[in-house]
């Protein structure tokens, strides 16, 4: 039998893993919260400062500067790691907290975190 208070669709259970997520990830000044968005066809990420409760800056796939090395959905999220990475290291943020927002840490998400060392953050 199911609880009544189960999550429905898929849109629901991702956002209760994020909720999970979210318990022990918190951004702070000196070290932000790198927050992943996976759509269907695009994908962003944010650095977010949860003191304060804003967004320091934002980089998607459509971006001017991004630089796509290969073809395919996963070469578009690493070269948008890359591009968060610098962004953030000239705005002089050096270390970052990973939050990948109920998502499996798996293909695209991945290849932000990924994109995103190669660039030169610490996590």
């Amino acid at each position: 039998m199911r609880a009544i208070h189960a999550p429905k669709t898929r849109r629901e259970q991702r956002y209760r893993r994020h909720l999970r997520v979210r318990q022990k990830v918190a951004g702070t000044q000196e070290r932000p919260r790198l927050v992943v968005f996976r759509s269907l066809k695009h994908i962003s990420a944010q650095l977010v400062n949860d003191d304060l409760g804003v967004t320091l800056l934002g980089v998607t796939d459509t971006s001017e500067g991004i630089a796509i090395e290969g073809t395919g959905k996963v070469a578009r999220a690493k070269a948008v790691g890359q591009l968060i990475a610098a962004k953030a290291k000239a705005a002089g943020i050096t270390t970052v907290v990973f939050d990948r927002a109920g998502y499996r840490y798996h293909g695209r998400v991945q290849a932000v975190a990924d994109g995103a060392r190669a660039g030169g953050l610490e996590f």
